[in-house]
């Protein structure tokens, strides 16, 4: 597996010493680095704020808190990470149905040891699939980037130079290709050059 060798951050919310004494022995073996412990959602969204995780585990309830909403925010995009949200069993059927919807894998209390490591295979599969959708989108954001680099580099030729737009497209492209460089690196060198004003 992918993630055998690989490292992840992990953040328990839980007020509970038991709970959290429990986990540091289940991952004391385990790639789960750094594994940080906030007592409640306000300390929780403070690490986040400074700290890139990849896991974060939700123990409800919390002093402050359900901890329902802080779920969904990280499942809908707020954070670069997945979430793994505890209910006790006799409300888990409320929440679980919220959660889900959201993105949120939920588990009823108690769970055994061997459920919770099943369910941190989960977490790390899908933490895996998240990545893989950040680099997409930050390929497709560059090319985007070089397009609207392009298409201003084509204008500045047609204003400064009176080329029409396909032979600005074609100049573009031809000295790409003569000096063995990226359409961007071209179209930035004619905005520097054309874009003063």
């Amino acid at each position: 597996m992918i993630f055998d060798n690989r490292t992840y951050g992990v953040l328990v919310v839980s007020s509970s010493e038991k709970f959290n004494d429990t986990l540091r022995g289940l991952f004391a073996d385990q790639n789960y680095d750094p594994l940080y412990f906030a007592g409640s959602l306000a300390s929780a969204k403070r690490y986040l704020v400074e700290n890139s995780i990849d896991i974060v585990i939700v123990n409800s309830p919390l002093p402050d808190d359900m901890g329902t909403r802080f779920a969904i925010d990280i499942s809908n995009g707020k954070y670069d990470t997945v979430c793994l949200f505890l209910a006790k069993s006799d409300i888990f059927d409320d929440v679980n149905t919220k959660l889900t919807d959201n993105g949120v894998f939920c588990l009823s209390k108690p769970i055994v040891p061997s459920t919770l490591m099943s369910s941190m295979n989960w977490m790390k599969a899908a933490r895996e699939r998240l990545r893989k959708f950040e680099k997409k989108s930050a390929t497709l954001e560059e090319k985007m980037e070089e397009i609207r680099l392009v298409n201003r580099a084509k204008w500045l030729l047609i204003e400064k130079l009176n080329m029409s737009e396909p032979d600005a497209h074609r100049y573009i492209e031809k000295q790409a290709m003569d000096r063995c460089v990226a359409k961007r690196s071209v179209a930035e060198s004619i905005i520097e050059t054309y874009g003063k004003v």
